[in-house]
């Protein structure tokens, strides 16, 4: 299987109102490390898993929606917890209507919240061994 991972990050603001989350109930903010891995069981004809150019403009497109927002005002957080795994969905699923998932394997999201704390979201295509 081939791998191709670009980064970014993006800062957001959030609560999570459930006794649950201890100090996290009330608002505050995030900066949360964004690493969206490409797998594809074969090369395109250029012989790469997806452009690194693009990889990195489509997850700039998903991240520019939530950057310097508050999750609790965002429409398509409303009724939902912000957690770090569900803004990792959120990003995977928003990335998948944004290029043909044919040719691939499928698509990892993590988000690091610090160096000692990450979750992610992993989402399977139906591929076929395309080289495009």
């Amino acid at each position: 299987m081939y791998r191709l991972t670009v980064r970014d990050h993006v800062m957001i603001a959030h609560s999570l109102p459930d006794p649950f989350f201890g100090p996290a109930q009330g608002l505050h903010g995030a900066t949360l490390v964004v690493e969206v891995t490409w797998r594809r069981r074969e090369l395109t004809r250029h012989a790469v898993v997806i452009d690194i150019g693009e990889a990195t403009a489509m997850l700039g497109e998903v991240l520019d929606g939530l950057r310097y927002k508050n999750l609790d005002e965002h429409p398509d957080f409303a009724g939902v917890l912000s957690t770090t795994e569900a803004v990792a969905r959120y990003i995977a699923d928003q990335l998948s209507t944004r290029f043909d998932t044919a040719p691939f394997a499928g698509l990892d999201v993590v988000l690091r919240e610090h160096p000692d704390a990450w979750a992610g979201y992993s989402v399977e295509f139906d591929s076929a061994d395309v080289q495009g």
